[in-house]
């Protein structure tokens, strides 16, 4: 169900969301049984570990499965779709933790268009990567319940 968009949308960040959010969502539809997930070992764990370029990652300290994958990705797209700094309240609210301060920026003397282009430029990326993987999460976890190539 891909719908053509106009080239000088293609690279929109609220495109590149909405692809994102998609993905998950079909993905989160998909997989009617999440615990069936767990233990099944991530073929791309290589590439995830090129997505972080962090030698010390979070990825080679824990063992990576798909069902931390897949809350990973419902997360983020949470996180997109209600805001981070909600996501930040609930976890305040889960830990029982006090606020944290905000954080300033040291002031400096950088284009402010030039900056947010290059934040832009690897948010664009960093989704396109997270869509993906929950594209390829959702054709393994069909493969995994022997129904790969239905629904295509």
């Amino acid at each position: 169900m891909q719908m053509s968009e106009p080239l000088s949308q293609k690279n929109a960040l609220f495109t590149a969301m909405n692809r994102f959010i998609g993905a998950v969502n079909n993905m989160d539809e998909t997989v009617m049984v999440p615990s069936l997930l767990r233990d099944v070992p991530l073929d791309q764990e290589i590439e995830l570990q090129k997505l972080t370029k962090d030698p010390g990652s979070y990825l080679r300290d824990v063992e990576v499965d798909m069902y931390s994958y897949y809350s990973q990705l419902k997360s983020i797209r949470n996180n997109i779709e209600w805001g981070v700094m909600r996501a930040e309240e609930q976890r305040r609210k889960k830990d029982n933790s006090a606020p944290e301060p905000p954080r300033t920026e040291p002031e400096g003397d950088m284009d402010l268009e030039e900056l947010l282009q290059y934040h832009l430029r690897g948010l664009h990326g960093v989704l396109s990567n997270l869509t993906s993987q929950a594209n390829n999460l959702t054709n393994r976890y069909k493969q995994e319940i022997g129904i790969a190539g239905w629904g295509q």
